[in-house]
């Protein structure tokens, strides 16, 4: 179980790292509905990283500041984030593909899972965190994005825990140590990122 979590939450440093530096540049120029989007992203991003640095250990684990940050990220999911996505709004220095509005139902269903799976995790702030969290991110690391690619099922992903929890039910989530919550949270980001971004 503890590999197994290794290679769920190895990304996760390399996935914000990415997404903190693209956004940075990314933002030069872009007007419109391009930039409010680019904004909530890097709103999203900020939290995300307030959220991972308490799972890596570098900020003390603070089950308010995890509800907040999490109830943040799952109110800017769903139709807050798909409603500042017009069809065709790919101008200026955007990096959204084509492939948005060719499999629409996708990003949609995605944008939704933020939503369920960060409000999960915010239910589970308080719970008790799980074996290994923190240290196994920062060991995790050393594999990088090579350790779990970006986008690719994850075993975890629509199976079960060790406790024959669905780890797709974010009802179910709710009640696990945060870090499992967590992990379907960033497997959301990555997947969306994978299909419908533009490659760093």
């Amino acid at each position: 179980m503890r590999n197994l979590k290794l290679k769920i939450m190895a990304p996760v440093g390399a996935l914000i790292i990415v997404a903190s530096t693209s956004l940075a540049f990314a933002h030069g120029g872009a007007t419109g509905i391009v930039k409010e989007r680019m904004d909530l992203m890097a709103s999203v991003g900020k939290s995300m990283k307030t959220i991972t640095e308490m799972f890596q250990g570098e900020k003390s684990f603070d089950a308010a500041a995890l509800r907040e940050a999490a109830a943040f990220i799952g109110n800017h999911g769903g139709e807050q984030m798909t409603r500042l996505f017009p069809e065709g709004s790919i101008q200026g220095p955007s990096e959204s593909l084509p492939a948005i509005w060719q499999d629409w139902d996708r990003f949609s269903e995605l944008a939704d899972d933020l939503t369920k799976y960060a409000s999960a995790l915010a239910e589970a702030a308080d719970n008790p965190r799980g074996p290994g969290m923190g240290a196994g991110m920062n060991q995790g690391r050393q594999g990088g994005m090579g350790a779990s690619p970006m986008g690719r099922r994850n075993p975890m992903m629509g199976g079960s825990s060790s406790s024959g929890m669905p780890m797709n039910d974010p009802a179910a989530l709710a009640k696990m140590p945060p870090d499992a919550a967590f992990a379907r949270v960033t497997q959301t980001c990555s997947a969306c990122h994978t299909q419908f971004r533009k490659k760093q």
